[in-house]
């Protein structure tokens, strides 16, 4: 049976292919190195999708699962183990406020830790770019197919694990430690200088293995056929850059769509802010590498962020029986994120080696 769920996330996944088809069929035409002023608009515009979405499902969130009563109010949040109850509240209308502004405060917090653990995301997308020689006027091209694929994993992703919380309540408490972990572990190596070796990646020696790749750029394509061996379909360094993009997304979808989980378990708001912010990654990714060198803190930030949501994760129900609700958790990753901003600025890197690096990305060079 169709119901307005299926309805709704129908006509949210058409909206993000127009506005893919859109991009690639109009503004993705011609290749050519994205400038900051260009990253900028498309970065706000990005914003303020995902910040109007916030508001929609603060006027209209109750018709996603089409929540009418207090009794429908009430098994939405047991059903999703949400921080806050309508038990005693009698108006349908009181109760269905109470839902629409919870929903609306779990997706927003839900799309700025994954928006703002993309900003790590992005340095390992530089650094892959810089390891590749990808020339800049192709960054805009394997991102955006990147990101079509990042889509389609995180749907997967997301669903599967929202299935697996409902049932085995205790995947959360693995989940905590993990993050905790990887927390951990990205604060004691926040100074540790990244690197990426194309020819040792494993998705280029598998994909080498198996696979005809030539050894040089063949302009913007992936693949093309080589008429001066019987036609025979080659892939370029080019994909090679896409797959090991796309299998970087996997990796960092590991530590980001738990760490919404710790916020809401309802898959739809979880899905709905990764996707917001995957959306806009790619326009993010070309602020960022102009201004890379100018957060020197945001590391420490994004290790502690993680941390807490961690801990968070694992002491969920003590959390929760003493009153912290989900706009604390946001008030508390507002605090993290703009204290290590802020000491960025105050406390600037003079070397500033990493914003030079990026002002560098040029060339190209084989495999």
């Amino acid at each position: 049976m169709i119901t307005s769920e299926h309805i709704i996330f129908a006509c949210f996944l058409l909206f993000i292919a127009a506005i893919l088809a859109l991009d690639l069929g109009i503004f993705d035409r011609k290749s050519h190195e994205v400038k900051f002023h260009e990253a900028l608009i498309w970065t706000i515009v990005w914003v303020s999708l995902g910040i109007g979405f916030y508001f929609l499902l603060l006027y209209f969130g109750d018709r996603l699962h089409e929540v009418k009563t207090v009794e429908d109010v009430q098994y939405r949040i047991d059903l999703y183990k949400h921080t806050y109850s309508v038990l005693g509240v009698t108006d349908n209308d009181v109760a269905l406020g109470i839902y629409r502004k919870n929903l609306s405060l779990e997706y927003i917090t839900g799309y700025l830790i994954e928006y703002m653990l993309s900003v790590d995301n992005v340095f390992v997308m530089i650094l892959v770019f810089m390891s590749f020689g990808v020339q800049k006027m192709y960054y805009k091209r394997v991102l955006m197919w990147g990101i079509i694929g990042a889509v389609i994993m995180r749907f997967i992703f997301i669903f599967m694990s929202a299935a697996l919380i409902q049932r085995f309540d205790w995947i959360l408490y693995i989940f905590g430690a993990f993050l905790v972990f990887t927390g951990i572990k990205m604060f004691l190596e926040r100074n540790k200088e990244d690197k990426v070796e194309p020819e040792h990646h494993p998705v280029v020696k598998i994909v080498s293995r198996y696979f005809p790749v030539h050894p040089r750029y063949f302009r913007q394509h992936f693949w093309f056929r080589n008429k001066h061996d019987n036609n025979r379909l080659y892939f370029t360094p080019l994909f090679l850059v896409l797959l090991v993009i796309e299998f970087t997304d996997v990796i960092f979808a590991v530590d980001s769509v738990p760490a919404i989980f710790s916020i809401t378990q309802d898959p739809y708001i979880v899905f709905f802010s990764n996707i917001f912010a995957i959306m806009g990654l790619r326009s993010l990714f070309f602020v960022v590498a102009h201004v890379i060198g100018m957060f020197r803190f945001l590391k420490h930030g994004l290790a502690i962020l993680l941390s807490f949501i961690g801990f968070k994760m694992l002491l969920h129900v003590q959390l929760t029986d003493i009153g912290f609700t989900t706009l604390h958790s946001l008030m508390v990753i507002v605090g993290i994120l703009g204290i290590s901003v802020a000491a960025s600025l105050i406390w600037p890197d003079k070397s500033r080696k990493k914003r030079k690096a990026a002002s560098d990305l040029t060339g190209e060079k084989a495999l």
